[in-house]
C-alpha cells in the first residue's frame, strides 16, 4: 500500500500539477489511514485488503477521536481519489470508497462584513498609529521607518484582496508579469491551474502605486529574493499565506475592532457586495474562479440573511 500511495502522490505532482498544499494534505490523510491499518506484528497492508467495511470502521475510529465531520469528509475524499487512481491503474478491481457515504455536513453560510464596515476598515488604515517605543534610539528610528514602509505594502495587500476577491494563495503567487497596471487587470493562476483575468478598482490602484517603490527597497534586502514576486516580506522574499494572514490579524488588532477577520473574509465580502449591487451570479463565479455555481450560490444565502437582519432591526412590525 505504501508504494501505491507514493505512486499516487507522484501522479498528482507530475500529471495533475497539484499544489504543495494539496500534496501535503493528501500525503497526511493517506499516511494516517495506512497507520490505522498497520500493526507491528502483522505483514504490510495491501491495497486489495481495503474494502468498504474497512473504510467505515476507519470513519468510526475518527468519530471516536472527536474529529469534526468536515475533517472526516476530507479524509474520505482523499481515500476516494486514491482508490479511484488504484482502480484505473489496475491495482484494485473497484473503488471501495464509493460505497461509503460522506458524513452529512451542516450548511455553513459565511459571516460577511457589510460594505460600510469594510470601507470603514480599509479607509481607517491610513490613520493607523503603531505604539511608540518608550526609549528612542537609532534602532527604534530604523524600526519606525520599516513599519511605515510595511504599512504601505499591507494597505496594498488588503485593498487588493477586497478589490479582486483573490484567494490568499493566489495573492502570494502573483508575479510582476501578472499585473497590468495600465488596464488595472490581474492574471491569476487558481485551483487546478486554471487561469483567469480579474480587474481591480481605483482604491487598490492607489495603494498599489504607493507600494511599487517600497517593493524595490524590500527587494534589495535579500540576495536570494524573488524578483518576480509582487508582495515581498520584510527580508525581501516572496510572502507566504501565513504572513498575509498575520497582516490581516495585525490591523484588526491595531484598529481595535472585534472581528474574526482573515484573508478569506475579504473574498467573501467581495462576492457578497457584488451580488448585493446586482452583479450576475455567473459573472461572480467567473471572478472567484469557482468550478461549480453551487459554491458561488452560498453568497445568495448570506445576502438574504443580512436582509433579514436589517428587516428585524428596522421594521416596526418585525
Amino acid at each position: 500500500m505504501k508504494a501505491a500511495i507514493e505512486k499516487f502522490l507522484a501522479y498528482l505532482h507530475s500529471v495533475r500539477n497539484a499544489s504543495a498544499h494539496t500534496l501535503r494534505n493528501y500525503a497526511s490523510d493517506l499516511e494516517q489511514f495506512h497507520t490505522y491499518l498497520s500493526s507491528p506484528d502483522s505483514p504490510p497492508v495491501k491495497v486489495t485488503d481495503v474494502d468498504h467495511r474497512v473504510i467505515r470502521e476507519y470513519l468510526g475510529y475518527l468519530h471516536d477521536q472527536k474529529l469534526q465531520k468536515s475533517s472526516m469528509a476530507r479524509k474520505l475524499a482523499a481515500l476516494r481519489s486514491f482508490l479511484k487512481f488504484c482502480a484505473r491503474e489496475g491495482i484494485v478491481r473497484e473503488n471501495a470508497a464509493r460505497l461509503v457515504a460522506t458524513p452529512k455536513l451542516p450548511k455553513r453560510v459565511p459571516s460577511i462584513l457589510s460594505a460600510e464596515e469594510m470601507n470603514e476598515f480599509l479607509d481607517g488604515l491610513a490613520k493607523v498609529q503603531r505604539p511608540k517605543p518608550k526609549r528612542a534610539s537609532a534602532r527604534t528610528s530604523e524600526a519606525e521607518q520599516d513599519a511605515a514602509l510595511l504599512l504601505q505594502r499591507d494597505r496594498a495587500i488588503l485593498e487588493l484582496l477586497y478589490a479582486s476577491g483573490l484567494r490568499v494563495s493566489e495573492l502570494t503567487g502573483l508575479n510582476i508579469d501578472d499585473v497590468d497596471r495600465k488596464e488595472r487587470m490581474l492574471r491569476v493562476l487558481g485551483k487546478g491551474n486554471k487561469e483567469r483575468i480579474i480587474p481591480y478598482g481605483s482604491k487598490a490602484e492607489e495603494a498599489f502605486e504607493r507600494y511599487w517603490p517600497i517593493r524595490g527597497k524590500l527587494l534589495t534586502r535579500s540576495r536570494s529574493g524573488d524578483g518576480r514576486a509582487v508582495f515581498l516580506s520584510h527580508e525581501g522574499r516572496r510572502m507566504g499565506t501565513r504572513s498575509v494572514t498575520r497582516v490581516v490579524k495585525k490591523y484588526v488588532r491595531l484598529m481595535n475592532v472585534n472581528w474574526d477577520l482573515h484573508p478569506h473574509s475579504l473574498r467573501h465580502a467581495f462576492a457578497s457586495h457584488l451580488l448585493a449591487d446586482g452583479a450576475d451570479l455567473r459573472a461572480i463565479q467567473e471572478l472567484l474562479g469557482h468550478s461549480s455555481l453551487s459554491t458561488t450560490q452560498r453568497y445568495t444565502h448570506a445576502s438574504i440573511r443580512q436582509l433579514m437582519e436589517v428587516y428585524d432591526k428596522a421594521h416596526p412590525h418585525a
